[in-house]
């Protein structure tokens, strides 16, 4: 365990030793997609955004469960074809419901 420490503040230190500072005003500037901040950071997201990330998140994360049944798809019994078939259903039901709720319309 000291030596993991140790090892970490001496990478720490060196790197603070050895790495350039040249700030300059718009290294240090905020960014904020390309252009200068308008408002504060205080306002409220609407809701939409976070629907949207959520939606993004549920449906992507389901799709890499394809990935590993693809590369076994050769070697798999009826069983695993059936089941994928059933987990492939289910999904598209929740995106057919989602669809059909609007929760994918912007306005």
């Amino acid at each position: 365990m000291g030596l993991a420490v140790g090892i970490a503040v001496l990478l720490i230190g060196l790197g603070s030793l050895i790495s350039p500072r040249h700030p300059d005003p718009e290294k240090l500037s905020q960014y904020e997609c390309g252009f200068e901040p308008f408002e504060s950071s205080r306002i409220k997201f609407d809701v939409r955004f976070y629907l949207i990330a959520i939606l993004f998140i549920i449906f992507d994360l389901e799709v890499a469960f394809l990935f590993p049944w693809a590369v076994v798809l050769q070697n798999m019994a009826w069983a695993g074809v059936i089941a994928m078939g059933i987990f492939l259903g289910v999904l598209l039901v929740g995106f057919l419901y989602e669809w059909k709720k609007g929760a994918l319309e912007w306005e």
